[in-house]
């Protein structure tokens, strides 16, 4: 997500955490439905698939779990332990999000391969699992665009993280609308293949969840695109020559920065602290940044000290 000066919001405020709870309280109560609906009657049904997409929403219930405890931790202000806040929590929510979904996944295709290699004992689907799979792929699709909407509004990786969580639900609940209606259709075969390609889909999600959380958690800089953003803001400062050495690392949603500020030599030590404090104070106005150390490099003819 790359934010520019003109379409930033307040990055850290009281509505970013209401917002938050709200949307994923909203998918705990329909996953809540789904898991009770689509497990037993994939069961009752005798659709594999079925109840793969039940397991598939369980794991939502757990994620949002997750995803609750650490918008509420989040948010604690810095202390003796964390001088810069508990930030990333949220980023280490999307990483026991994205290792959530790929075990899941795995599970998936464990289940639907062994189905698969004894496919006489694959039994006939019932109409009403393909009913359920329709209700379950409206659901997720809607409850994907409300949590979207509530991510980009308040600009949370978090959030989005689970929104995309439950748009894979939707994308697994089509696959499986698809293999039941095949199974009915008399391809048996469709079900348990619908189920390996559900489980496909939620690993590969998890992969590219979990990875993207551990190289924030490893200090990773921010976009080309911010960084760039980070540096005008800081060459527009008035008293401000040049800008060199920017190093960026992401702590949450938020950006960590370091720069060397090129000042006039022959400023005083008040006027050059008061150019870093304009620019500090502009790129934390201006970006999600949670601090900014600056440097001040003399620009200039050295004066000859007596």
């Amino acid at each position: 997500m790359d934010l520019t000066p003109q379409d930033n919001p307040e990055h850290d405020t009281p509505e970013r955490h209401v917002v938050a709870r709200r949307s994923t309280l909203v998918s705990v109560v329909v996953n809540v439905v789904l898991t009770a609906l689509q497990v037993t009657i994939g069961v009752l049904a005798h659709s594999q698939a079925l109840v793969a997409d039940g397991i598939h929403s369980l794991s939502d219930l757990v994620s949002d779990f997750v995803v609750l405890l650490a918008n509420r931790h989040s948010r604690k202000a810095a202390d003796a332990d964390h001088h810069y806040g508990h930030h990333r929590y949220e980023t280490a929510a999307s990483l026991v999000l994205g290792a959530l979904l790929l075990s899941v996944g795995v599970g998936m295709l464990w289940g639907a391969v062994h189905k698969l290699s004894t496919p006489e004992d694959i039994p006939q689907v019932q109409t009403v699992a393909l009913y359920v799979a329709l209700a379950a792929l409206v659901s997720k699709e809607l409850l994907f665009r409300y949590m979207l909407a509530a991510a980009e509004k308040v600009r949370s990786s978090m959030l989005v993280a689970n929104a995309w969580h439950a748009r894979s639900d939707a994308a697994s609940s089509l696959v499986v609308a698809i293999g039941i209606g095949g199974n009915l259709l008399g391809y048996p075969l469709l079900d348990p293949v619908a189920a390996l390609i559900v489980g496909f889909m939620v690993g590969k999600m998890g992969w590219d969840v979990g990875w993207d959380a551990l190289h924030d958690l490893m200090d990773r800089s921010a976009s080309d695109e911010q960084a760039e953003a980070i540096r005008q803001a800081l060459v527009q400062t008035p008293g401000v020559l040049g800008v060199h050495d920017l190093r960026t690392r992401k702590m949450g949603d938020l950006i960590m920065v370091d720069a060397h500020l090129e000042v006039d030599g022959a400023l005083s030590v008040w006027e050059g602290h008061d150019i870093a404090n304009r620019a500090r104070d502009r790129v934390m106005r201006q970006l999600p940044v949670l601090d900014v150390m600056t440097h001040l490099d003399p620009v200039g003819v050295r004066p000859t000290l007596a």
